[in-house]
């Protein structure tokens, strides 16, 4: 007995290590995700990208900006001149928080009636605005400490602008509907072309006039169709039992969704012409589809991650496609707002889609 299981484990190490990629993929990516993601895996919410509305101008509301400043989680960026701006730096999601000082703040201090300020919050990201609401409490407390002149604090009057009520389901059901796509059109599309050298039938194939193009636009479009079938139904379940809806345009939302299908089988086709058996193919998919959803922003805020990793997730489609898919449903916003995802989209699907062409050759190495 121990001799058979002693052959069998020779067997079965040489099987899998005889390969160079596999040993990359065993031995190396697992390190190299490892480190990054271990970076990246954080819930700190920190560097909260802020918009100022002062529409007071006294010295009290500007010790107040200050105080939001200077507490280390709060970072203006931008000042606004008038309630107008507020929807514009929301849509575009430029900042998470404004904080709108009305007229009259000092006055109101000085008089003893107590003044009152008001936070956005952006709301997409429920934990995140949550915890950005008690951040702007903890600012208002350490200046209500401050300004010892009052008889009543500052009271502070919160809203989310979207989802305000802080559903954690109207932001998490679009990220999962982005992670079933991606994982049924990355990994089905993966094992397209390795099972045809595997059985056998890819020797047909090659002996007929067929073009490489043409050959690769059979095996993308029946899962391409899939793809937009299955996000269809999962929108059609998602609304009678969390109450979703699409706030934006629905043609919108299945062409940038066209787009992202397209880069997933450009990628899954990649890995499929590279690989020689269902097993590489399957494994190289499952490494390459772990970092695409760990490092989109479904889980772990992208602003919170490192800047070496926010580097890297530029070149992940699941990151932008989540940017869109959150804007159209829960926004309701159009192109205008979207434009630099969308377009970030369309290069890295045509990238995934060149190189899976060019890669691909019509011959059985």
């Amino acid at each position: 007995m121990w001799l058979r299981l002693k052959c069998m484990l020779i067997k079965e190490f040489h099987q899998m290590l005889r390969d160079v990629r596999m040993r990359m993929v065993v031995f190396v990516f697992p390190v190299i995700q490892m480190t990054v993601l271990a970076f990246a895996l954080t819930t700190d919410v920190k560097d909260i990208r802020t918009a100022i509305l002062d529409e007071d101008h006294t010295p009290a509301s500007r010790m107040l900006t200050a105080a939001f400043e200077s507490g280390g989680w709060f970072e203006v960026r931008k000042a606004l001149n008038s309630a107008e701006d507020i929807a514009p730096v929301l849509d575009s999601a430029g900042v998470q928080a404004v904080i709108h000082v009305p007229m009259g703040f000092e006055g109101d201090l000085n008089s003893g009636r107590g003044a009152k300020i008001q936070i956005i919050a952006d709301g997409t990201y429920n934990n995140d605005t949550a915890i950005i609401f008690n951040y702007a409490n903890q600012v208002l407390n350490t200046f209500n400490r401050q300004w010892q002149t009052v008889a009543l604090p500052v009271s502070l009057q919160v809203r989310a602008w979207y989802n305000p009520n802080l559903q954690s389901k109207f932001y998490y059901v679009p990220g999962l509907i982005a992670v079933m796509l991606m994982v049924i059109s990355l990994l089905l599309t993966s094992i397209a072309i390795v099972r045809e050298k595997e059985i056998g039938t890819i020797e047909q194939v090659m002996v007929t006039p067929i073009r490489r193009t043409e050959f690769i636009a059979g095996k993308t479009l029946p899962f391409l169709i899939t793809g937009l079938i299955t996000m269809t139904n999962m929108f059609i379940v998602a609304l009678p039992v969390f109450g979703l809806r699409v706030h934006g345009s629905l043609l919108l939302l299945y062409a940038v969704a066209v787009l992202f299908l397209i880069g997933n089988l450009g990628l899954a086709l990649l890995i499929s012409v590279t690989a020689h058996t269902q097993q590489q193919a399957l494994l190289t998919a499952f490494l390459v589809l772990m970092p695409a959803v760990l490092l989109s922003g479904f889980i772990f805020p992208i602003h919170n991650m490192p800047p070496v990793i926010q580097v890297l997730t530029y070149v992940n489609p699941m990151r932008w496609f989540l940017q869109i898919l959150h804007g159209i449903a829960i926004r309701g916003v159009g192109v205008q707002a979207l434009w630099p995802a969308i377009c970030a989209q369309a290069v890295l699907a045509a990238a995934a889609v060149t190189l899976a062409v060019a890669r691909f050759k019509k011959t059985l190495a």
